[in-house]
């Protein structure tokens, strides 16, 4: 039985997962999980793929001091949101070198912001595999805002 089988049905209608099964595969916790929803999961891709979802409430924590008057989502929570997605697209993908461990994030590349992330914006992540070798997991993530890309960058993190 695949781990996908095994974790918790979702709750709602239109994803794959939903909270209680990104909880069960991640470590992070409230304030810093940055994942909402698994919408797909495409492993027999060229490129194995994942696309989550994110939505950004005005009441994220970082709003109050982050550009008060004119609230902007940090870069680095979008990498970091990146990078997670990535971590999911991991445990899916190599569930036998990643069981029993936890995402230990090594590097970004190529990062670049290409539009503004504000309150009540709803992001599409999206990662794909370009290569996993001794237990370490090479993928670009991409962040979508509607049909805007706000966000992309080239990540590598270990599975320890």
């Amino acid at each position: 039985m695949s781990l996908l089988e095994t974790l918790p049905k979702p709750q709602a209608k239109d994803c794959l997962l939903d909270y209680a099964a990104i909880l069960q595969l991640l470590p992070h916790r409230y304030p810093f999980l940055l994942i909402d929803r698994v919408l797909s999961f495409e492993p027999e891709a060229e490129k194995a793929k994942i696309t989550c979802l994110k939505n950004v409430s005005f009441n994220e924590p970082y709003f109050s001091g982050h550009f008060p008057s004119d609230p902007v989502m940090p870069g680095v929570l979008q990498v970091e949101a990146m990078a997670q997605a990535g971590c999911i697209l991991a445990y899916l993908k190599f569930e036998e070198e990643s069981k029993g461990k936890r995402p230990a994030f090594l590097g970004v590349d190529a990062c670049r912001f290409r539009r503004a992330v504000r309150p009540g914006d709803t992001l599409k992540i999206v990662a794909e595999v370009n290569k996993f070798r001794h237990g370490i997991v090479d993928f670009s993530g991409k962040i979508y805002v509607g049909e805007d890309l706000a966000a992309e960058a080239g990540l590598m993190a270990r599975m320890v």
